[in-house]
């Protein structure tokens, strides 16, 4: 008999690289930057085959943006009750298509293809109304040690790393 679980994933906003700039980096500048030596290409290489095991997109990519005003946005997404939508359009964006996550521009389009009145979007991002959110989740990731997305916690346990639903549901079993 299959069991039935009403979970509900809260999304949180992570520095994922907030030092990156506006324009973007390069992933092979953004590892030298942290003093490590890769194989870029063989890198997003490995992240194409496991997103493609977890049926996702997964494109190209030589750059990196800064997600802050992202997240900023996510936040407010999820006050109007999209913010689903608007996190999976920007994961598209980002990692299928290579857009430049951090620009306005960008995000209003995103704002707008994920049901959300881009008026008030494009205000939101003028006034940073969610950056002080944005801030108490930042200071949470690191309270709680997390040092990669997605980390999942559900109790007292934790699971890192994009999952099979299987994998999951295991740590909502335990």
């Amino acid at each position: 008999m299959e069991k039935e679980y009403d979970i509900h994933v809260k999304w949180r906003a992570f520095p994922l690289h907030p030092d990156t700039p506006e324009q973007g980096q390069t992933l092979k500048e953004m590892f030298k930057k942290k003093g490590v030596q890769v194989d870029v290409n063989k890198i997003v290489d490995q992240l194409k085959t496991t997103a493609a095991k977890l049926g996702f997109g997964f494109g190209d990519r030589t750059m990196t943006y800064n997600s802050r005003l992202a997240q900023e946005v996510g936040l407010w997404a999820e006050s109007k009750g999209l913010g689903h939508k608007f996190h999976m359009n920007v994961f598209k964006a980002y990692f299928v298509q290579g857009l430049n996550i951090g620009l306005k521009d960008v995000l209003i389009d995103l704002i707008e293809n994920s049901g959300l009145d881009p008026v008030k979007g494009r205000k939101i991002i003028e006034k940073r109304k969610f950056s002080n959110a944005v801030g108490s989740d930042w200071k949470l990731s690191r309270t709680k040690g997390v040092t990669a997305v997605p980390t999942f916690f559900y109790g007292n346990n934790r699971l890192v790393g994009a999952q099979r639903y299987e994998t999951l549901e295991k740590l909502i079993q335990e």
